[in-house]
């Protein structure tokens, strides 16, 4: 839980008032975001099969990150309901895919035209 006191709370609430490019980028920024994004886009659509993909990451922070990305709308959850153990599959929503497309051309910047120091 954040204090809602806090000035680092405070600057943060004001930026995402301000705009909300702001906003997408912290929720962005948090660490695994981009990478279960792009594991999902890229065809692992099981929490296992994502987990497989980014071998670090830890079951908690999968979770969570999937429930972020599905509160905003950027991927979808699919139960499916048959005979045996209930089996969870994740798929990009359009936003998402629009999204996973304006991330991969920042990539692409970024490998590109951007020098980052050693």
């Amino acid at each position: 839980m954040r204090k809602v006191t806090s000035t680092n709370y405070q600057n943060q609430l004001y930026l995402e008032d301000k705009c909300a490019l702001n906003e997408l980028i912290h929720l962005l920024s948090k660490r695994w975001m981009t990478d279960v994004l792009f594991s999902i886009e890229e065809g692992n659509t099981r929490f296992s099969g994502i987990k497989e993909d980014l071998k670090h990451i830890s079951d908690n922070i999968l979770a969570d990150r999937l429930r972020l990305l599905e509160h905003h709308r950027l991927i979808s959850r699919h139960e499916d309901l048959g005979s045996g153990p209930l089996r969870v599959a994740y798929a990009l929503t359009a936003t998402g895919e629009a999204l996973s497309e304006l991330l991969d051309h920042l990539c692409q910047f970024a490998e590109g035209r951007m020098v980052f120091p050693d």
